[in-house]
């Protein structure tokens, strides 16, 4: 029988370029999974400016409001103006003309931690953004395809790798920009690789050799940090997080926080 488990916490602070209005929501994370079989424990990624982390406890950070300018309705093409629709508690986009409401809606990302002789299959990015970075092939889930199925497909237009799912490894959530980011662990069905038409190159790495000074997304860190982590316990878990960060901040000065889950045998 499923039973909710319930995870609360609370956030840490970020250096930003510019000062944050205090418009955060603190609401708890409900998460439906076989409790009785299922053993799970959290774990804070920080920057390495503070070593110590925040303190322990998670939460999910909801930005009440926080929506991109849609001046233009995708139904009619109408100006919008920007309310709070009746019955609802969010300023949305609103059609002056037709009335109707365009939602803006977060993104999935989907992608594969490749391993292969012990080592980890990485892209070059030879588009913006992050030019010239390093990262895991990933891209746009899409429409009639399942989160396997573009993870698959987005590996082989990045790096014209085949490969094999073998089970999910991570979800973040990353709210400030409305994206959630599925990798899949997965082997080579074949040795081949070349980069594809948005990489400049394609190389496996030994895990020392992770290129982390130069990762082109906080999410690519959290996911290789955790990946890391567990080949040295030796413990395969699924892993869920929250990416907390703020405009300006690079991937190696992100915070997240992650709930660990392994099944037991």
């Amino acid at each position: 029988m499923l039973k909710p488990i319930q995870i609360l916490g609370a956030s840490s602070s970020y250096r930003s370029r510019k000062p944050q209005p205090n418009s955060l929501i603190r609401k708890p994370i409900s998460l439906l999974l076989p409790a009785s079989q299922v053993r799970f424990r959290m774990s804070s990624t920080h920057s390495k400016s503070n070593p110590q982390g925040p303190s322990v406890s998670i939460h999910s950070t909801i930005l009440q409001g926080n929506i991109r300018k849609i001046n233009f309705c995708q139904f009619c093409g109408g100006p919008t103006k920007h309310e709070i629709p009746d019955g609802e508690e969010k300023v949305r986009a609103i059609c002056t003309r037709c009335g109707k409401i365009t939602y803006d809606n977060p993104k999935m990302v989907v992608g594969c931690l490749i391993e292969h002789d012990k080592k980890i299959l990485m892209c070059r990015r030879k588009i913006h953004p992050s030019y010239g970075l390093w990262t895991l092939p990933a891209g746009y889930m899409e429409i009639g395809e399942s989160a396997a199925e573009g993870a698959i497909r987005e590996t082989w237009e990045e790096a014209n790798a085949e490969v094999e799912v073998q089970s999910p490894f991570a979800q973040l959530d990353i709210p400030l920009i409305g994206q959630t980011y599925m990798i899949f662990l997965a082997k080579l069905k074949n040795p081949h690789f070349s980069p594809g038409p948005e990489s400049s190159e394609c190389q496996l790495f030994e895990l020392n050799d992770i290129p982390f000074d130069s990762l082109a997304f906080s999410s690519m860190l959290v996911t290789l940090k955790l990946y890391i982590e567990d080949i040295k316990v030796g413990i395969p878990k699924f892993h869920y997080g929250i990416i907390n960060k703020r405009p300006g901040t690079s991937p190696s000065e992100i915070h997240a926080y992650t709930l660990d889950f392994h099944m037991q045998s």
